[in-house]
């Protein structure tokens, strides 16, 4: 039986509100999951640029919440 890894990728609209994509690997498989609409989709290479893609047109989520702000 494959061993299933999950990671993900998060990103805030301009509201504050925060979008998540799930990238699941199941052997040499991924697949992208978004939490928000049910989008999903097949993805080989870069699965997480493509989770990020998916974030920033569908949903206009372009900041990631693991940044920090710049220190004063």
């Amino acid at each position: 039986m494959p061993q299933i890894n999950t990671s993900k990728v998060s990103r805030r609209d301009r509201h504050g509100r925060e979008h998540v994509v799930r990238v699941e690997r199941t052997g040499v498989q991924r697949t992208i999951r978004c939490d928000t609409c049910g989008w999903r989709q097949g993805a080989q290479f870069l699965p997480w640029l493509k989770a990020a893609e998916h974030l920033a047109e569908a949903h206009q989520a372009t900041v990631d919440p693991t940044d920090s702000p710049p220190s004063r």
